[in-house]
């Protein structure tokens, strides 16, 4: 009987297929006759001939009869006796520890160009020169839990899901702990690397090949860095057996290593660390492929694995054995602020002064509230590379928002495969561009509006069925659909990475700004703008209403039907329709250059002091140098500018909203109760000159001060207004400001209103009706 380790080998260098090796290490390595292999394998006679006829043919054995088993198995004992004297103890090859190292040693320095010419560079989109691996790799963080194969119920998920607050990783509820990329490599020999689309997955590949290749990381093993795309169009190309250990030898030969043995010898010991990037990029018709890796890595399993693949493509997880799945984490803030300074350096050519200055310049505007949505997007590096390449551009996130989500749609949705020429699943690819966005956006319509951001498998494959049968030539058979749209499903999750399995059999959209991008789309498809006006005061459907603006060719009735629908809300509550009215003839007497719509959002601040954000987006032109105080002590509201000192002190005092006019005085105030105020108002320090006097001012004196300024008040009742608004009326005011601030930045976004139409909106915000009702009739 020939060794069991030797035949499998030879078995995988001839290309022997699964049940040939069946009956191959049966025969030359248990000495089996074919009696005993039709009865281990339960097989027919003419399946053993037609099998063993096949391996003689791959060996080039000829003849006729029994002749032939003689001859391979004279062929096969001549090599074995090489194989036992290449891994012998006692051989002249010598297989101690101190030569095998110093051999792997060698075959590392003869093999380093090559490695470094494979992956110490990598392209980047928007990028015109290849950028150096090491000057933009960002440490990656690894799931040893992959989220897609957690069992969760829908009804398990967190029932307070909040989009404005919270992230989709809040589905764990608990964020499971990450481990850095390289030692999730050290504990594991064999690895499947999973992720969505543009996660970093190859990038991690020639980072761990990089570093082997330095002898900074497993400097006792040769890296063997294989695209598998390449691997399988080589093969094919060349008309030849998918055989990767060939494809090994001759990646070896280019190198100057062309001794079988010492191959042979490296691949036996495991000295080998292979890295197969791209599992998911092999085509359908290269399935080979799979199976040639795992035969490889049976024969040559003492060596250390690791694969990538998309994270949807769950085809190959059954058909690569022993491997342990992790995930590729997204980018948490530490590190998308390292990536974005490396990427800035590296599109300044290295400029690192420079470089740095602008990295900090985006993280900081990153970071800002009205950018919460391009914050979630840089989770994934491909779409923060995206965002990196715009803010160069412009050094600014651009006004049109809609713009940037485009870009990323069009990366992720065509450029990402297309740029590498991966072609994928037939059934998707029958549909055209144009189509899977309008199935995207059918998806996205019928989720967002229904509240729902994740939703079970079945439940999305209903809404592909229902949209494919309306396809031409579409099928009708139910159970064709029914397969059909699972196969769409896992394809615009592996190829696309915008519907991703967040728990077992559990999706929603990647990033919640493309479900309301989609959204937005389908509301334009359809002029839906009167629905979606009904949903002003819901604060899930802000950003589709700025995405639809921005979306729109002439958005002038979106924005008419928003301001109709606001003043709406507060039509028939006559005491906050006075309150408006006292606002707005407070507004009218005051002498500053401010827009008046502005300024009366400035007297509704000691309200509600978001009105303050309302000023300054009204009249943006004042914007810089305004600063806004609050103190708890002091009960009251002291707003300031650069441009005028203190413009206006606002005092809450027991229900009662109290106005000084500092700049210049209302004619309707008796001379004497000016000077009174001007007293109050000089006793106060001006932060801008001394910030800390100020402070000690408000710690000290507030009270008494407030106390004093109460008398006036109760004296002067017109220095007020009432605003003992009941719990009703206030959350009505806070609808009523979150619709106008709403309004506003539809107005800001850089949408095309006309400018009749901007001017006819910012000259009535915050009007009460009668006021409004009397200037429309001013202008008939």
């Amino acid at each position: 009987m020939l060794p069991r380790e030797f035949l499998s080998q030879v078995a995988e260098r001839y290309g022997l297929s699964q049940e040939q090796q069946q009956v191959f290490l049966a025969k030359f390595g248990n000495d089996k006759s074919d009696q005993e292999i039709m009865d281990a394998f339960h097989i027919t006679n003419g399946t053993v001939r037609y099998r063993l006829g096949e391996i003689y043919r791959k060996f080039r054995i000829t003849g006729k009869g029994p002749g032939k088993a003689h001859k391979l198995l004279t062929f096969l004992t001549k090599e074995s006796q090489k194989f036992t004297a290449l891994v012998s103890p006692s051989s002249n090859a010598s297989t101690s520890a101190n030569d095998l190292d110093a051999l792997v040693r060698e075959v590392r320095e003869k093999r380093h160009e090559k490695i470094q010419d494979q992956c110490g560079t990598m392209r980047m989109l928007h990028i015109s020169q290849p950028v150096a691996t090491s000057d933009i790799y960002t440490d990656v963080n690894i799931l040893e839990q992959v989220t897609s194969l957690q069992w969760r119920e829908i009804s398990d998920l967190p029932q307070d899901f909040n989009p404005e607050s919270d992230d989709f990783d809040r589905l764990n509820r608990v964020v499971q702990e990450r481990v850095s990329g390289l030692e999730a490599v050290s504990r594991y020999s064999r690895l499947m690397v999973l992720g969505k689309p543009g996660a970093g997955k190859t990038t991690f590949l020639q980072w761990v090949a990089i570093n082997c290749n330095l002898g900074e990381f497993q400097p006792d093993r040769v890296p063997i860095f294989i695209r598998l795309k390449d691997f399988a169009e080589d093969t094919r190309r060349d008309d030849s057996k998918f055989k990767l250990l060939n494809y090994i030898r001759q990646e070896f030969s280019y190198c100057g290593i062309a001794d079988i043995s010492i191959i042979e010898m490296i691949l036996t010991k495991g000295k080998a660390l292979i890295l197969l990037d791209g599992l998911d990029e092999v085509s359908e018709e290269d399935d080979e492929v799979v199976k040639q890796i795992r035969q490889f890595v049976n024969t040559y399993f003492k060596n250390q694995f690791i694969i990538t693949c998309r994270i949807a493509a769950l085809k190959y997880r059954f058909l690569v054995e022993k491997f342990t799945d992790v995930e590729v984490a997204d980018f948490n803030d530490e590190q998308v602020e390292v990536f974005a300074q490396k990427w800035f350096v590296a599109a300044a050519k290295n400029d690192r002064e420079q470089g740095e200055a602008i990295a900090r310049q985006f993280i900081e505007k990153l970071n800002l509230p009205h950018n919460k949505r391009i914050r979630e997007l840089a989770g994934t590096p491909l779409l923060l590379n995206l965002t990196c390449f715009v803010f160069q551009t412009q050094g600014e996130f651009p006004q049109k928002r809609f713009k940037l989500y485009e870009q990323g749609l069009d990366i992720l949705l065509r450029k990402w495969d297309e740029e590498r020429d991966i072609q994928r699943d037939d059934v998707y690819r029958n549909l055209s561009l144009e189509q899977k966005i309008e199935l995207l956006t059918q998806i996205a319509a019928i989720t967002f509006r229904n509240n729902r951001y994740f939703f079970e498998q079945e439940e999305v494959e209903r809404y592909i069925a229902d949209y494919i049968s309306t396809l031409p030539n579409a099928q009708t058979n139910q159970a064709v659909l029914q397969r059909d749209s699972k196969r769409v499903l896992k394809s615009i999750e592996a190829q696309h990475g915008l519907l991703v399995e967040r728990m077992l059999n559990i999706y929603s959209f990647s990033h919640l700004t493309f479900q309301e991008y989609f959204s937005a789309e389908k509301i334009v498809a359809n002029s839906a703008y009167e629905s979606l006006v009904e949903r002003i005061t819901d604060k899930r459907w802000r950003e589709v209403f700025l995405l639809t603006a921005g979306l729109m060719k002439n958005p002038d009735e979106l924005v008419l039907l928003m301001k109709w629908k606001i003043d709406d809300l507060l039509t028939g509550n006559d005491k906050l329709q006075r309150f408006l009215g006292w606002v707005n003839e407070k507004a009218k007497s005051a002498e500053v250059d401010y827009k008046r719509a502005a300024v009366r959002a400035f007297y509704l601040v000691s309200l509600n002091e978001s009105f303050l954000f309302l000023f300054r987006d009204i009249d943006r032109q004042y914007r810089p140098g305004f600063k806004f105080y609050k103190s708890r002590d002091f009960r009251s509201n002291i707003c300031f500018t650069k441009a005028g000192n203190i413009i206006r002190l606002f005092m809450e005092i027991e229900s009662y909203i109290v106005d000084f006019e500092l700049l210049s005085y209302s004619q309707n105030i008796e001379h004497n109760i000016q000077n009174t105020l001007k007293k109050f108002q000089e006793q106060i320090p001006n932060p801008y000159d001394d910030q800390e006097r100020f402070d000690q001012w408000i710690k000290d004196n507030s009270q008494a001060w407030t106390e004093q300024l109460r008398k006036v008040v109760v004296k002067h009742p017109n220095l007020a207004h009432d605003c003992q608004f009941s719990e009703a009326q206030k959350e009505l005011l806070g609808q009523y400001y979150d619709a106008n601030k709403l309004l506003v930045d539809c107005l800001n976004s850089g949408c095309e209103v006309s400018p009749e139409v901007r001017e006819e909106i910012e000259d009535t915000l915050l009007l009460p009706i009668a006021e409004i009702e009397t200037r429309h009739q001013r202008i008939l």
